[in-house]
């Protein structure tokens, strides 16, 4: 039996790597447990249920599954070639033939059969028109997706301009039994779309929540001949149509009255959107911004450093601006030295300044200990080597392998040590040449580093130093009052620059009519992140085969211009895209691959294609490489889609790779396995490594970020279902808060007695005398 075949007939072909890598040929499909299934990767409920099925009524002897029927024809020519659920913003629309009771009054059977199949091909050809998804046939009722199974920038446009189309088809065609009416009601909202239920020719992609009970009510509510949409879509499409407004109406099955308005027809303005700016485009409108920079680069030069802060919201250009200024400075001699805050290491001592050192260092995955040393030793040597290498082979986690002395230092003496040898290395730098330094998305630094960025923003004053740090606005720096530090606030651009913009993107990649980037300039807002995306969405469709209008193609929101994205590059892309995002905003091709179901060619091929079209930038060759997303809302709107079920099983898959594979990363970095095995649903591991994280973060005197891991710990201590394990854990939590909150609040701190306080009744709940005793120390003071 060709097993791989057998996956592909039930929708299940994704997991075609994983059976093949497991050796399971058909004499084996019949032994199959569920737990086997589970070790197989199937995290799916609903998947793993369809395959025991299948398992237990399949003949042995036949190759495949049978085909869908010829009954199902219509609806199997628009139907996705993958069957896995996922969360979706999605525009449902449902159509009904008004009279059709009537009809079936006076009509014989068979003359309605043949009525109800011409309204039911008017409809497809509509929906098939404008690239929908007629999910199921309810007699004289149609259930339509548009944006799924492939999302468009502009679903809820084509939803509306559907239903306008259905009204004029079904009212053109001559049955020779009267006029044909119907009304159509759409809406717009969040929803689980993908899993397959039924059989045969019943079988429907099954859609759940609030959106479709929405779309069939308003359906209900619509006079014949009429599309009534509900706000939420109102909201995407704008002016693109004149309507009428129908006010709150009450509608059946959903409290309160919703707001709702009838389509009334096409019109010629459209709407405007906002969306983000992503790199790697022409700048524009930022002259006067660079020209600061310059001024400051200028007087930096001199021996008076200069720190310029950079605030705007996301996607307004805060990284394009300080990419430009650096490539400006290509042909002068100076150092760049360039930090990445993460979202995902918020809670990881200094870990902008060590991801810095190892790049600067040139470590690569495959460096033996010696050589890591070799190359910090290189990068130190023109400052103080003897002191400076072996704290920062410390920071690094690299082995001093017997050429210097090992460090006998408090950890908080070490931590000011460490401080001291990376402003040593800056100013040593800063002898050479003048120093462009650059912190992106500051609003993410874990405390250790702002600590260390209040010291270097007083020592770049004293260098030949331009500091240059971008924030979103809701990070307040503490700097803005020096003399040498400036605030920049970014601007959305005016209508001539984001023409000039969406232009320069077009360059010599095909034309597009001035109508078509008038109107891309209008539904952008002055976001460049939107300018960006909405012009690349069109020049893709374009390089199919025809330039659309750009209300028909410019996506309505950035999150549907990137899930257009992702479906255009495959299932496969997109399922990568997924594992990455569970990782991290930048991630190694080592663990992915570790990670990740598909085999190793298709792994590089969906990476290939990711970075071809800009959704990710890649670093080396693989298996060395490493990836960054282009922007944090690529990596968000990936992870958007994951159900919960195989968004748990992903990240204990991560976590269990790192445990397993990356042992330096489960040393010196364990919060990082405990987010991963938190969001995995081991609550169990998740506490043990959050302890584990505490205390590296208390050892190295990084009490902020050992309270933090703690802390996270506390909160999964409900979860544990063992009662023993539990107060045993929470004991070891709040007994090192109690010495961390001595620490840095005070022996009679509020916080430091409550955590005592709590320490003392769990040592009487497991009758645990020796830890009361340390206990009692500490409720002492």
């Amino acid at each position: 039996m060709d097993v791989i075949a057998w996956l592909r007939g039930l929708g299940l072909e994704r997991y075609a790597s994983a059976f093949r890598d497991n050796d399971i040929d058909g004499g084996l499909l019949r032994q199959l447990t569920a737990e086997d299934l589970r070790e197989l990767g199937v995290a799916s409920v609903g998947h793993r249920r369809r395959l025991l099925d299948a398992i237990a009524s399949f003949d042995a002897s036949t190759p495949a599954a049978d085909p869908p029927g010829r009954a199902a024809e219509t609806i199997a020519t628009l139907a996705p070639a993958r069957a896995d659920a996922e969360r979706r913003q999605l525009t449902v629309m449902f159509c009904d033939l008004v009279g059709s009771t009537e009809l079936s009054a006076r009509l014989d059977p068979e003359d309605l059969r043949e009525v109800i199949a011409e309204y039911h091909r008017a409809v497809a050809d509509v929906v098939r028109s404008l690239d929908g998804f007629v999910a199921k046939y309810m007699g004289d009722g149609v259930l339509i997706y548009f944006g799924y199974p492939r999302a468009h920038e502009d679903d809820a446009e084509r939803a509306v301009r559907a239903g306008l189309g259905v009204i004029d088809a079904v009212g053109r065609l001559d049955v020779g039994s009267g006029k044909l009416q119907a009304r159509v009601g759409i809406a717009t909202g969040l929803v689980v779309v993908g899993d397959l239920i039924g059989e045969g020719s019943a079988q429907e992609q099954s859609i759940v929540g609030e959106t479709p009970n929405l779309a069939a009510r308003l359906q209900s509510r619509a006079e014949p001949n009429a599309v009534v949409i509900a706000a939420g879509t109102r909201r995407l499409v704008g002016d693109l149509f004149e309507y009428r407004d129908l006010g709150a109406v009450a509608v059946k099955g959903i409290a309160g009255p919703v707001p709702a308005s009838q389509v009334l027809r096409p019109s010629a303005v459209a709407s405007r959107f906002e969306a983000l700016r992503s790199g790697e485009t022409p700048l524009v409108g930022r002259d006067e911004e660079l020209e600061l920079l310059r001024r400051r680069w200028d007087q930096a030069k001199t021996g008076a450093g200069r720190v310029v802060l950079i605030s705007a919201e996301p996607g307004i250009g805060k990284s394009r601006l300080a990419e430009a200024f650096r490539e400006s400075l290509e042909g002068e001699p100076h150092t760049r030295l360039r930090y990445f805050c993460s979202v995902h290491h918020q809670d990881s001592a200094l870990f902008p300044i060590i991801s810095q050192l190892e790049r600067a260092a040139g470590f690569a995955g495959d460096d033996s200990p010696e050589a890591k040393l070799d190359k910090l030793q290189a990068l130190v040597s023109t400052t103080d080597p003897a002191t400076d290498v072996p704290l920062l082979a410390e920071l690094l986690s690299v082995p001093l392998d017997g050429r210097y002395p090992a460090l006998d230092l408090t950890p908080q003496r070490k931590k000011e040590k460490t401080f001291e040898a990376l402003l040593r290395q800056l100013a040593g730098l800063a002898e050479r040449q003048p120093v462009l330094m650059i912190y992106e998305d500051l609003h993410w630094a874990d405390p250790t580093s702002r600590e260390l960025m209040d010291l270097t923003v007083e020592h770049v004053a004293r260098l030949p130093a331009l500091l240059i740090a971008t924030f979103r606005p809701e990070f307040q720096p503490h700097w803005t009052g020096q003399p040498h530090v400036t605030t920049l606030s970014l601007r959305r651009l005016g209508r001539d620059e984001s023409d000039e913009l969406v232009r320069g993107i077009i360059g010599n990649v095909g034309a597009l009519s001035s109508e078509v980037i008038d109107e891309i300039v209008e539904r952008t807002d002055g976001v460049p992140l939107f300018l960006e995306e909405v012009t690349k969405a069109v020049l893709e469709t374009a390089a199919l085969g025809a330039i659309p209008a750009a209300s028909a193609t410019v996506p309505a929101t950035l999150h549907a211009s990137l899930m257009a994205r992702l479906d255009r590059l495959g299932p496969m892309a997109k399922e990568v895209a997924q594992v990455g995002a569970a990782i991290g905003r930048d991630f190694s091709y080592e663990l992915l691959a570790a990670v990740a179901q598909p085999a190793e060619a298709e792994v590089r091929d969906a990476l290939g294609r990711l970075a071809n079209a800009g959704l990710v930038f890649q670093r080396g060759m693989p298996p060395n490489a490493t990836f960054l997303f282009k922007h944090a809302l690529v990596q968000d709107t990936a992870y958007s889609m994951l159900l919960r079920g195989p968004r748990q099983a992903l990240h204990a898959r991560i976590a269990e790779a790192l445990e397993q594979r990356f042992p330096t990363v489960v040393e010196m970095q364990p919060e990082i396995l405990a987010h991963h095995f938190a969001q995995g649903a081991m609550p169990i591991a998740a506490v043990d490594y959050w302890i584990k994280a505490g205390d590296l973060a208390r050892r190295r005197s990084a009490y902020a970020e050992a309270t933090a891991h703690l802390v996270k710990g506390l909160e999964l201590i409900p979860a544990l279902s063992d009662l023993k394990a539990r107060t045993a854990k929470e004991l070891t939590i709040q007994t090192a808060l109690g010495q961390l909150y001595m620490a840095t609040k005070g022996y009679g701190s509020a916080e430091a007695e409550a955590a005592y306080a709590r320490a003392s009744d769990l040592c009487e709940q497991i009758d645990d005398r020796d830890q009361f005793m340390r206990v009692l120390i500490g409720l002492r003071g």
